[in-house]
């Protein structure tokens, strides 16, 4: 279940950007506004995701190299 989970929300914010970027090239008038917000989130989620995955592997090393500085 939990994979699951993952493997949706890994598509969740690139089809968000996409979605985001065809709202705003195909509307002519001022609601092409609204598609924004849609893509930022998709764009935030990205980069928070990054930022998220190299903290937990710098934690990691940071906890490997005190186990072997231990022994």
């Amino acid at each position: 279940m939990k994979f699951e989970k993952a493997y949706i929300f890994s598509f969740a914010a690139p089809l968000m950007i996409l979605l985001s970027v065809i709202g705003f090239i195909s509307r002519k008038d001022d609601r092409r506004i609204f598609y924004l917000p849609m893509g930022l989130m998709g764009i935030f989620i990205i980069f928070e995701k990054e930022f998220s995955r190299g903290q937990k592997r710098k934690n990691i090393l940071n906890k490997i190299k005190s186990y072997k500085q231990t022994k």
